[in-house]
């Protein structure tokens, strides 16, 4: 369920023609609806209250200043993986008790920083990193908490590129090598051995592979040898962007609730993609329609693989749909973008009423993994980012410009 559909054959976004946003801001852009992000958190938040999760959303999917606020102000903590998540989710106020902190790959300084701040959790992801956090940790003459991610080897129907559970991946710790960490918990003295985490990819439309993993970590918890308060369920819950049979957070709670209750543990969630899939839409104005030799028609608009990069990197399906309505025959398209890349297109042989120079479409479920991704490739400025809130349309963030391209570079004296 999201706010973007056609009212009399105008596109909405929360009853507000895009053809009327497109007038004052210039494509492309991202567009987010306020309304959909918190009913999503909510729905979330309803279906799993039984066991009152600390709900921490996942600042990858969407870091945007103005959509985390707006999430931290309705009680959702942050599961941040790097240093400068850090720092954003600090900037708008989130307790540093709401914080958990992923990643294989945190450095020194950035776990200095977090333990300094007091965050809830480190997810270690490693004997080596454990180590570090321990180090650091006594250096500082404080101990950090930390739960043991664990990698139950479960493998989710999604794209290979955002599984994460199987044993193959760089992500987690075996079960054998958990057990040895909680077996010599006394080795690690400056940190609290507090509880495990899992996270076994992302997309995941089907509720089994998340009892599986439950399953199996609740049946390592009972074995311990340590006393594990908490139990990080992570994130994935996946999202609809074609005709996936994805769960609401009902079905997901119904499969996974009665196999946590009366366990004695405290809960976290890192949901994403489910707040904010299907919060955001990116929209760009179609520049030129090409008929190639064979045939095959390009409709080449102004937003390409820099902008939105899931159908290049994934083959990901983003539904397309012009903001107005036109009753004409339909002709199949490649959406493409203006880098140069053969993999550059936003959708491949998509089925559209005709579409003509000057019209505008709108790509749907681009809410997650969307502006974070993007980049400057081909020398192009980042997209703005606006948000839909309370009847009116705010510019959360500026598009960038020629400037900021070349923001912190130098020509070198020794260039001649």
């Amino acid at each position: 369920m999201h706010e973007f559909q056609y009212k009399d054959g105008m596109f909405c976004c929360e009853e507000t023609p895009l053809a009327e946003i497109v007038k004052e801001h210039p494509t492309p852009f991202y567009l987010y609806s306020h309304k959909t992000v918190m009913d999503h958190f909510n729905k979330i938040k309803d279906a799993f209250k039984e066991l009152d999760p600390v709900i921490c959303f996942s600042m990858k999917s969407n870091s945007n200043l103005s959509i985390c606020k707006a999430l931290v102000n309705a009680g959702s903590g942050l599961d941040i993986v790097s240093g400068g998540e850090l720092y954003k989710a600090l900037k708008i106020g989130c307790p540093p008790e709401k914080i958990v902190y992923a990643s294989v790959g945190k450095t020194e300084e950035e776990i200095k920083a977090a333990i300094k701040k007091g965050i809830l959790f480190f997810n270690v992801e490693s004997t080596p990193e454990l180590i570090m956090i321990d180090t650091v940790a006594k250096g500082l003459k404080k101990k950090a908490r930390v739960t043991i991610r664990l990698n139950p080897d479960v493998k989710a129907d999604t794209h290979d590129y955002i599984t994460t559970g199987t044993k193959e991946k760089k992500f987690g710790i075996d079960f054998a090598s958990a057990e040895e960490i909680f077996d010599n918990a006394n080795k690690y003295p400056h940190v609290e051995l507090k509880g495990v985490h899992i996270h076994i990819g992302s997309q995941i439309t089907e509720t089994e592979p998340f009892v599986a993993s439950v399953k199996k970590v609740l049946d390592f918890i009972e074995k311990s040898s340590v006393q594990i308060e908490w139990l990080n369920l992570g994130g994935g819950f996946g999202i609809i962007y074609e005709e996936e049979p994805a769960r609401t957070a009902e079905e997901f709670a119904r499969a996974l609730v009665p196999l946590i209750k009366g366990k004695g543990l405290k809960l976290i969630m890192e949901p994403g993609r489910f707040i904010v899939g299907n919060s955001g839409i990116l929209v760009c104005k179609v520049l030129y329609v090409k008929t190639g030799a064979t045939g095959k028609k390009f409709a080449i608009v102004d937003a390409g693989m820099s902008d939105l990069i899931r159908p290049s990197l994934y083959e990901a399906y983003h539904r397309i749909c012009p903001i107005a309505e036109r009753k004409a025959k339909t002709f199949k398209y490649d959406i493409v973008g203006p880098i140069c890349e053969s993999g550059d297109y936003l959708a491949l042989d998509r089925e559209l009423p005709e579409v003509l120079a000057g019209d505008y479409l709108s790509v749907l479920g681009a809410g997650a993994y969307g502006y974070v991704m993007a980049s400057n490739y081909n020398s192009r400025p980042r997209p703005a980012e606006l948000l839909m809130i309370n009847g009116e349309v705010k510019v959360a963030r500026k598009a960038e410009t020629y400037k900021d391209l070349v923001k912190g570079e130098k020509i070198l004296r020794e260039i001649k």
